[in-house]
């Protein structure tokens, strides 16, 4: 089995990205976006994911089965995370604001 050699500069391109996107990070949580705060955030996060994948772990370059696993793994997470935040989407959020400490002490 050959392995695929990945140049140096490739490591140190990736590196300035992860780089600059952690820098983004930070400065995107001094802005106050409101609710997208999380949406900017996840989505540097999952930028950051990806490179890491692709590059680090040598996704980008791995056999076509491999590349399978991952996107249905990526799939899976997807779907726990969208039957999460429906969960979460749909419950009554004036229960816990109505409860008091004691009352929950108790129970």
């Amino acid at each position: 089995m050959s392995d695929h050699i990945v140049p140096p500069k490739v490591y140190v391109g990736i590196f300035l990205s992860l780089m600059v996107l952690t820098a983004a990070t930070v400065a995107a949580a001094y802005v106050n976006l409101g609710a997208f705060n999380i949406v900017v955030a996840l989505a540097i996060a999952t930028l950051k994911a990806t490179l890491v994948v692709l590059f680090f772990m040598h996704a980008r370059y791995s056999p076509g089965r491999t590349q399978l696993v991952i996107i249905c793994a990526v799939f899976w997470l997807a779907i726990m995370l969208a039957l999460t935040l429906s969960d979460y989407v749909t419950r009554d959020q004036d229960v816990a604001a109505n409860i008091s400490v004691p009352q929950m002490l108790e129970s």
